[in-house]
């Protein structure tokens, strides 16, 4: 039994590293200590030069880089040719013996596979004859062909796992929308690494933000989920930049565990450039799951996919720079049209609301006639300002053309859409804009999905006609169109 528990040692020593000379000097020291060998050897094997070569040894005393056997010589090519376990009892009486080392006098030839390939031998000698017997022999017969599969199974992870980062590595060059790259990355990421779940959390001021996850756990957070990166577990990863391994998440509340199966997680911050990006986290639904010696190929993930999140970000950047309103700095009616779409699907998909408010500055010309341009621009960038800071950053403030303002709120229902143009309207008739002597006031409509329509340009008209209502009732209010009035004026009536 005491050998095959070095066998299992020799197994867990493969299992626990990446570096192919390590392993092969753990088998080597495992070997030695539990068998009592004066010399032990692993010779790989060379298809193309049809040759067997030491890469690595104990206990020899000459030089290693100058033994190569042919493929055939000796009982390291007796055991690739045969791949079983050679033993010769009594070297001197062994024909298939080739000299070496002077003082051996047994030796015991082990094939190491990957699948059905011999792709190295362990090599072990003593000086003394008949050292391995027939029970050692049979258990480490056995105990090798165990390490024999896990060896391969670990190769065919690592080959998955270094599919999956050149997968990411292919993704990011190809892919350069930034929630796109996000999508892509979280199921490869998971299959390559046979996880259950796997998510990514970008920064975003003093928060780290869900911005894509892909497994089978179930989310204990709102879409678009949003969580202080000044807590545990994020400050940690954060402060030290390094991977962060919870092994037994179960008494956790469901909030800090995130899905409501984690037991355990994994995570590693995505720093590209010395900038903490944010997190990338692997979940799994068992205790303690996470294994060491796949640290450094996740990590490499995480780099790939860091430099491409920065990438994509640039991208964003310049795409949003022509997306803001040269003079307020706020978006444009371009980006306005593109996110009314989007939000008008994300209310449909969730069964959520969502308002509009179309905003007006009254009688702008005759301000800008009275104290010219330059002061009707400060107006404008004020105003802008205005709305900017009084509304939540999931709200879309934009410059829809000359004087006039459009505003999309999230999940907003049209009494809570009222109260807000109420508050804007309230606040600039009260605000003292410099130069202009006298009140600045502005006139609001609003409309609502799906109260006043389920499309862009039914809730754009609704809207529209509560402006044109306030104009109406005297400047200065804030009206939202009855449905009858949106149907009536939708129909051409």
């Amino acid at each position: 039994m005491r050998k095959i528990a070095a066998l299992f040692d020799a197994s867990r020593a493969v299992l626990s590293t990446f570096d192919l000379d390590e392993v092969l000097q753990r088998i080597l020291g495992i070997a030695r200590e539990y068998f009592d060998l004066q010399n032990a050897a692993i010779l790989l094997v060379d298809r193309e030069a049809q040759q067997l070569y030491v890469r690595a040894q104990s206990g020899w005393e000459m030089d290693t880089g100058t033994v190569h056997l042919g493929i055939h010589e000796g009982l390291t090519g007796a055991s690739v040719a045969s791949k079983q376990l050679v033993y010769a009892p009594d070297v001197t009486q062994d024909s298939r013996y080739v000299l070496h080392v002077h003082t051996t006098r047994s030796e015991l030839a082990i094939p190491l596979m990957m699948g059905d390939e011999v792709v190295a031998v362990l090599d072990c000698q003593s000086d003394r004859a008949g050292h391995f017997d027939a029970e050692t022999i049979d258990s480490t017969q056995a105990a090798i062909a165990l390490q024999n599969s896990r060896l391969y199974a670990l190769e065919r992870r690592r080959a998955r796992q270094l599919e999956a980062i050149n997968k990411i590595a292919q993704q990011s060059t190809a892919v350069i929308e930034l929630q796109d790259l996000l999508g892509r990355a979280c199921p490869v990421i998971q299959e390559a690494f046979q996880v259950p779940h796997v998510s990514i959390l970008l920064r975003d001021e003093s928060d780290l933000v869900m911005r894509a996850h892909s497994g089978k756990l179930t989310p204990c957070f709102p879409e678009g989920g949003r969580f202080p990166s000044t807590q545990a577990p994020w400050s940690e990863v954060i402060a030290s930049s390094g991977t962060l391994s919870e092994k037994d998440l179960r008494a956790a509340p469901d909030a800090f565990r995130l899905f409501k199966e984690s037991c355990s997680r994994l995570s590693i911050p995505l720093i590209s450039f010395g900038q903490t990006l944010g997190v990338l986290t692997l979940h799994s639904d068992r205790k303690n799951a996470f294994r060491e010696n796949e640290l450094q190929s996740l990590e490499s993930v995480a780099d790939i996919c860091a430099n491409s999140i920065q990438n994509a970000q640039y991208v964003d950047r310049v795409k949003q720079l022509a997306y803001l309103d040269g003079l307020t700095g706020i978006f444009n009616r371009r980006f306005f049209e593109m996110r009314i779409l989007e939000e008008i699907e994300r209310a449909r998909r969730y069964g959520t609301a969502m308002a509009v408010i179309m905003a007006d500055i009254d009688q702008f010309k005759r301000l800008n006639d009275e104290f010219g341009h330059l002061l009707g621009d400060e107006v404008l960038r004020q105003v802008s300002s205005l709305f900017h800071q009084q509304l939540r950053r999931i709200d879309v403030v934009c410059r829809y053309g000359g004087e006039e303002f459009a505003i999309l709120l999230t999940q907003t229902n049209a009494e809570q859409a009222m109260s807000i143009a109420e508050k804007l309207r309230r606040l600039v008739q009260k605000w003292q804009f410099p130069g202009v002597p006298r009140t600045v006031t502005i006139s609001a409509g609003v409309a609502a999905f799906p109260l006043h329509g389920t499309t862009r340009d039914e809730i754009i008209q609704a809207a529209d006609n509560g402006l044109y209502a306030a104009k109406q009732a005297g400047r200065n209010h804030v009206c939202l169109t009855s449905i009858v009035r949106v149907r009536a004026a939708s129909s051409g009536a």
